[in-house]
């Protein structure tokens, strides 16, 4: 089962009956995704789920959702099921924000949800498919406090004030993290709200962060949850030992939630998968090659490769693929020769570290294999047991 058979099965099951779980939080932070500009505003006013939703699909369709590459645009397709149960149904939305600025480096989302039994969850979007979007995502490599992040617990922080509710926060993907940032630079009088913050395969973070006073009082509160063949989610640190669930998907695409299987109130457990780790060693080798004005240097010059090509996004990039790549080749050409060294460098770091990380994972297996081999096989020179004759 996923989210849509959770809500089909247990979406007429109220939360004075069954409480919020894992799953939920899940459900309100993939439905983060869906644009509510002009439905649902900033402030001032709460809007009834029914009403967002049929605002939402006056103007859309759900055959333009469904056809859409991106495993995000399905995000509205869950307000149906959830309008039509006691779990969500009464649900109201209220201090939606949107704003993407390239100067600035920021793309930024959320919309907090007030629930039937009486609490707050304020959702943080993930990355979209814009540039700008996947570019903050680098900066947290070798920045603390993002415009992003700043947005983000500038808004938890404004949330808490304004709503008298136990609070809760979340995300997917680099929501997450804007999630637990949020709640660890909100303030205390806001944090004292919270009680609990859901990272549902988001990045980490520096850790001169994680070891901040900050971080640490909100510790105890964070739910981080990872797929087992996670990536997105065990980039850079945490303090935080992850909740690893099963998917249906394989590899990087078990990055969709909508993949998570899910189970009564729950969902389905797994453990770490051994690619997983490998990708974690190594990204984490190779980043640790690289000090900040390197990580720095290597972002602006993959993303002004990328914006050579006039595109917004990596749909357009994708559509327009020839053109895009002759405008990038084109770019490439007209930069500094220490810059396309400098990348080549990088590269060629980011497939060594690989190689090693594959090496030393063989040498494991094959010590473990002998290990093995040597409690079951006899001894070399020992002698052979006397088998007695019947």
């Amino acid at each position: 089962m996923n989210v849509f058979d959770y809500l089909k099965w247990r979406g007429d099951v109220p939360l004075s009956v069954a409480p919020f779980n894992e799953v939920d939080n899940l459900i309100l932070s993939e439905l983060a995704y869906t644009d509510f500009s002009g439905i649902v505003p900033e402030s001032g006013q709460e809007v009834p789920l029914r009403e967002a939703y049929e605002a939402y699909f006056s103007s859309h369709t759900r055959e333009e959702i469904r056809a859409s590459k991106s495993f995000t645009a399905r995000s509205p397709l869950l307000m149906e099921p959830m309008c039509s149960g006691a779990r969500f149904g009464d649900m109201k939305l209220t201090a939606y924000r949107d704003e993407r600025n390239t100067q600035a480096d920021l793309q930024f989302s959320a919309v907090t949800f007030l629930l039937s039994d009486g609490s707050a969850y304020a959702a943080f979007r993930g990355t979209d498919g814009t540039l700008v979007g996947w570019k903050e995502d680098f900066l947290f490599s070798y920045l603390s406090g993002t415009e992003g992040q700043q947005r983000a617990a500038e808004y938890l922080r404004r949330v808490a004030g304004e709503i008298g509710r136990p609070l809760r926060a979340g995300g997917h993907s680099k929501g997450g993290n804007l999630a637990v940032y949020a709640a660890a630079c909100c303030g205390e009088e806001a944090q004292d709200r919270l009680t609990a913050v859901y990272s549902n395969d988001g990045p980490g973070f520096r850790l001169e962060f994680l070891a901040g006073e900050e971080y640490q009082r909100i510790v105890p509160k964070i739910v981080s949850i990872v797929p087992d063949t996670s990536v997105i989610g065990l980039l850079m640190d945490s303090s935080v030992r992850p909740r690893v669930v099963r998917s249906t998907a394989s590899g990087i695409m078990q990055h969709d939630g909508f993949s998570w299987e899910t189970e009564r109130d729950g969902f389905a457990e797994a453990k770490l998968s051994e690619t997983s780790k490998m990708l974690r060693q190594m990204l984490s080798g190779w980043l640790d090659q690289m000090d900040d004005g390197d990580r720095k240097e290597l972002t602006e010059t993959i993303f002004g490769l990328l914006s050579a090509t006039g595109e917004d996004t990596f749909s357009g990039i994708s559509e327009s693929r020839w053109k895009s790549l002759e405008a990038m080749a084109a770019s490439a050409l007209k930069l500094p020769k220490e810059n396309l060294q400098e990348m080549g460098r990088y590269l060629t770091q980011l497939g060594k570290s690989g190689g090693k990380t594959v090496s030393a994972l063989l040498q494991s297996r094959v010590a473990e294999l002998l290990r093995t081999a040597g409690s079951i096989l006899p001894q070399a020179g020992a002698k052979p047991e006397k088998i007695e004759q019947p």
